[in-house]
């Protein structure tokens, strides 16, 4: 780029929108560099999907052996030993953040440079007093936990999704504020590992309503109290805290852990003097091709506010780069159709494609069918048969336009699924596409032949 400057592109932040970004460009044979000021990996891998996943399968595997239901194959479940298991995930984060973003960086010979980035004009950045020009510049520097203006939250020690995952003691009890993706899995992961959780807040807001009422007998039957009401205020109680809800319902524990969602980590890299502008949740402003209001800069990943999953922000990371350089004929868009989304909770709840309520509100014309997780034969043969999967087709033309699950290995069945939308499927094309029998994944065939008839069919038919 004819810019007179020493770089092609330059990234700012260390996740998985910026080293995809940072590999689009020298495969392009573009000279890249990417500035982190904390440790390579971003939220993904440091303190998000990997080091809450793996505390998530630890809690699940101690509940399982407390809630076997074999009893013909006994098992037992001791006291958690809480430093341990974060020691685990901590060398597993270490091992990842090498693998796959240091060693990465290595292969493809790009530099990656530690230091603190901001703009200092619309043409310049600085990185710990030097300026760094560049062609063009990737804003990628992700979200951290949101903290809400919740009256009293200030006088209390409370712990975020990033906090609580450094804990080496359980508390004896905690209150989770917040029930979307965080706060659910949160609750239920401390929960597994023997924790008194109450969860205040709508649990799982965005889910169809034929799951999330089952995910409301799932947290039922593990303990989990959910008190779906706003909170009001926050105040000390005893030696812990209190939540005082809309209703002036007062909910007590031990410990205080806020999930109330992300905001875009933009803090020092002074993004008004480079003329960036942010929306009205402070989220960098992008159009479709990633670019911002400052034309040489991009932005992508969580910082843009776009949804919060590391192959999302891959996914832009990978258009930014390649519209930023001018790579390929035409501009590039991340296109979203049947993007999958997977709660970790265990059974899990995932999704691909749109909810019945967006798709009345794009003007289709939709059915639905539920298949309860009981007329699944592998869910029959595990003995958990709690949850269901939704299936929402066009009336018009019988493509399948959402595929919503609650059950064990919900976010396997969602790649298929997304398969399914992106290939433009029918509901008669599952229903008579193979599907391995005692697999969950079969469930998508089941619930697809409900279109054709109400009554399910037998095991194998």
């Amino acid at each position: 780029m004819d810019y007179g400057t020493d770089w092609d592109l330059a990234v700012v932040g260390p996740g998985g929108a910026a080293m995809a970004a940072a590999i689009t460009a020298s495969r392009a044979g573009r000279s890249v560099v990417l500035v982190e000021r904390g440790d390579l990996g971003g939220t993904c891998v440091n303190v998000g999907c990997v080091p809450s996943k793996t505390l998530l399968a630890a809690a699940a595997a101690r509940h399982r052996a407390l809630t076997n239901p074999f009893p013909g194959a006994p098992t037992t479940a001791g006291a958690v030993d809480m430093t341990a298991l974060v020691a685990q995930k901590d060398e597993l984060v270490g091992r990842l953040r090498k693998a796959k973003y240091a060693d990465v960086a290595t292969a493809y010979g790009f530099e990656v440079r530690a230091g603190h980035a901001r703009f200092c004009d619309p043409q310049t950045l600085v990185v710990d007093g030097q300026a760094l020009r560049a062609g063009a510049y990737l804003v990628a520097t992700g979200a951290a936990p949101a903290i809400p203006d919740l009256p009293g939250l200030d006088q209390v020690e409370y712990l975020t999704s990033t906090t609580a995952m450094e804990l080496t003691d359980l508390p004896r009890s905690l209150v989770v504020i917040g029930g979307g993706y965080v706060g659910t899995e949160q609750a239920q992961l401390f929960a597994h590992l023997g924790v008194d959780v109450t969860l205040v807040g709508r649990l799982a807001p965005r889910a169809e309503p034929e799951l999330a009422q089952r995910l409301r007998q799932v947290f039922a039957d593990d303990g989990v109290t959910v008190v779906e009401e706003h909170a009001s205020r926050v105040e000390h109680s005893g030696g812990g805290v209190a939540v005082i809800t809309s209703s002036g319902r007062r909910v007590t524990g031990g410990r205080l852990l806020v999930a109330t969602g992300r905001s875009a980590r933009t803090d020092g890299l002074d993004v008004s003097a480079a003329g960036i502008q942010v929306d009205e949740r402070g989220f960098v402003a992008v159009d479709a091709h990633q670019r911002t209001t400052n034309e040489r800069v991009w932005a992508a990943g969580d910082v843009t506010g776009a949804p919060q999953y590391v192959y999302v922000a891959a996914a832009a990371g990978r258009v930014a780069a390649t519209n930023a350089l001018g790579i390929g004929d035409a501009p590039a868009e991340v296109d979203y159709t049947g993007m999958p989304q997977v709660m970790f909770t265990h059974p899990q709840l995932a999704s691909a494609g749109i909810t019945e309520t967006e798709a009345l509100a794009l003007g289709y014309r939709c059915e639905c069918r539920v298949l309860d997780l009981a007329d699944v034969p592998r869910a029959l043969v595990n003995r958990e048969t709690r949850g269901a999967i939704k299936l929402l087709a066009d009336a018009n033309t019988g493509k399948v336009l959402g595929v919503h699950a609650l059950a064990d290995g919900a976010g396997e069945i969602m790649l298929a699924a997304t398969y399914a939308i992106k290939a433009g499927m029918t509901v008669d094309d599952l229903a008579t596409t193979w599907a391995p029998y005692l697999t969950m994944a079969e469930s998508l065939r089941l619930v697809a032949g409900l279109f054709r008839h109400q009554m399910p069919t037998s095991c194998c038919a």
